[in-house]
């Protein structure tokens, strides 16, 4: 239990409750998702996560992405750390560029 509360806190506290804080979330994305697609999301290590990069995903498939991540990659599961709602929301955000 401590283990998983020093993850939440490493993670910008977007942890593990059903409020969704769209300021840490949206932070989460810019740092944590930046430091590998980039500070300005347009790619790194990770692919280009703009909206005209993901138009052809859908939100499910964004959200699986983020909370499983695909094996065999760079791309880490952040289910530890997020809820499916947050995660639905980084999706959203993704894809609209703004606050779904």
């Amino acid at each position: 239990m401590r283990s998983m509360l020093v993850l939440c806190l490493l993670a910008t506290s977007v942890c593990a409750d059903e409020k969704t804080d769209p300021t840490a979330l949206r932070r989460l994305v810019h740092q944590d998702c930046g430091s590998c697609h980039g500070l300005t999301l347009k790619g790194g290590l990770g692919p280009d996560l703009r909206p005209q990069a993901l138009s052809h995903y859908d939100v499910e498939v964004l959200s699986g992405v983020i909370l499983d991540g695909i094996p065999e990659t760079a791309m880490p599961p952040w289910r530890p750390l997020l809820t499916p709602s947050e995660a639905d929301w980084i999706a959203q955000y993704l894809l609209q560029g703004e606050t779904p």
